[in-house]
């Protein structure tokens, strides 16, 4: 199984619509995709800006590329984010799980 983290930071004036969108939006697009096992949003306030972190997990790599494209390292963005991200962070981050309960 592998993790996949993407990173981003909305203004906190924007925090509870973007979560609504991601959960209305992001999640069904994240499951829509066989290999998919579990979609998950951080979220953490720091005083004018909201962290948002998706934590998803895969059964493989290729279902990850089946998702984000062949280059499986690059973030996937929605048109939407235009109008809550602050910056677009190019990358996300994969780990393999090695443990678990």
């Amino acid at each position: 199984m592998i993790s996949r983290m993407w990173h981003g930071r909305v203004p906190t004036s924007k925090a509870k619509a973007y979560r609504e969108f991601l959960n209305s939006r992001a999640i069904p697009d994240y499951q829509s995709v066989a290999g998919n096992i579990s979609v998950h949003i951080l979220e953490r306030n720091e005083g004018d800006i909201t962290h948002f972190i998706t934590l998803t997990f895969w059964e493989t790599l290729e279902s990850i590329k089946a998702f984000a494209g062949e280059d499986a390292e690059l973030a996937k963005y929605y048109d939407e984010d235009k109008d809550f991200l602050l910056e677009f962070e190019p990358f996300v981050v994969h780990y393999e799980v090695v443990g678990q309960s």
